[in-house]
């Protein structure tokens, strides 16, 4: 889901586009009300309620949306009526969270569910890759707010998984302020313990854990390494762990070796290698991390070398190492 602009041609010119809207809308804390006739999304655009659906964004099931009335651009994902339920109980397990994206309301139709959200303005994984990395004072004021999000939902219950830097969205066009972009590859705990069996992920972000057992894996220490993927490749521009064959890649995750530039400062050191560790009980928990003195450091005075660019540095790929990982487990 990238910048995709504010009002548009498009709303301009379809602004006068009405369907019969439905009175029966509900906001995420209520009640499912009796379903609205579901339109026709066939089309290059759609009307439902009081929003227009435009172009996809993202396959067939999450399309760009513009409010009829205020010209407020959202987004919109589409489920089957029969699983909406299922895919969204994760997000009513956590009270609201500022660096998680939130819904904004529910429109079921007769076979679909229409679930509207915030725009965005373009993905960490996009960005990182824009600027080669990322210099450790926006870092930090950046990976602050994806440690944020995640201690919430460990708070709350929730193992997700599925961490990447493209999970991460902007919430503004000057990309300040990052937000979890959905909930629903996590998983909900019954109680204290976070044992999970399953092996969902991407490739470059999977734990050596997950690799090396057939049976339980912590699944929030699991969700901790990926963090420190994520932080890795923000302050270095590649991941600490890379290989164009998943065989060998995996063996290097296994081994938990990697190689940190002399141009990172001791406290940006310190955070990776606090987190990186092979040994799950020896990481930081995700609550920890934020209270890791890095993002307390007065960047202003600090060397001026630090997170400068390395001519070496491979640049993080575009797809190859944030496919989905169940494939690799056959």
């Amino acid at each position: 889901m990238g910048d995709r602009g504010n009002k548009t041609q498009d709303f301009e010119e379809l602004s006068s586009i009405r369907s019969a809207e439905p009175s029966q809308s509900f906001s995420p804390n209520l009640g499912s009300p009796s379903p609205p006739e579901t339109p026709n999304l066939s089309h290059c655009v759609s009307c439902i309620g009081k929003y227009l659906l435009l172009e996809p964004l993202e396959g067939d099931h999450v399309f760009r949306a513009v409010h009829l009335h205020s010209g407020e651009e959202l987004v919109c994902k589409v489920f089957d009526i029969s699983c909406y339920q299922e895919s969204l109980a994760p997000c009513f397990c956590l009270t609201a969270h500022s660096n998680i994206n939130q819904i904004t309301e529910i429109l079921l139709g007769e076979t679909k569910a229409y679930v509207f959200f915030e725009r965005s303005y373009g993905d960490m994984h996009s960005f990182v890759r824009t600027c080669k990395k990322l210099r450790e004072e926006e870092a930090a004021r950046l990976f602050y707010q994806i440690a944020s999000a995640v201690a919430h939902c460990h708070d709350g219950g929730l193992v997700l998984r599925d961490l990447k830097l493209r999970k991460f969205i902007f919430k503004d066009e000057e990309r300040t302020r990052v937000k979890l972009e959905s909930l629903e590859d996590a998983y909900i705990l019954r109680g204290d313990d976070d044992s999970l069996s399953d092996k969902h992920g991407c490739p470059a972000y999977v734990s050596p854990e997950i690799l090396n057992t057939s049976g339980s894996y912590s699944g929030k220490a699991a969700d901790v390494w990926s963090l420190g993927v994520m932080l890795y490749t923000m302050l270095v521009g590649r991941y600490p762990f890379h290989d164009i064959e998943p065989s060998s890649l995996f063996s290097k995750i296994r081994r938990g070796q990697f190689n940190i530039p002399e141009t990172l400062s001791p406290k940006a050191k310190c955070l990776i290698r606090s987190i990186l560790r092979r040994e799950p009980s020896e990481r930081l928990t995700s609550q920890e991390i934020l209270d890791h003195p890095w993002f307390s450091t007065d960047f202003s005075v600090s060397n001026s070398g630090y997170g400068a660019k390395e001519a070496s540095d491979q640049l993080v790929p575009d797809v190859n190492m944030e496919e989905n990982l169940d494939p690799f487990f056959n």
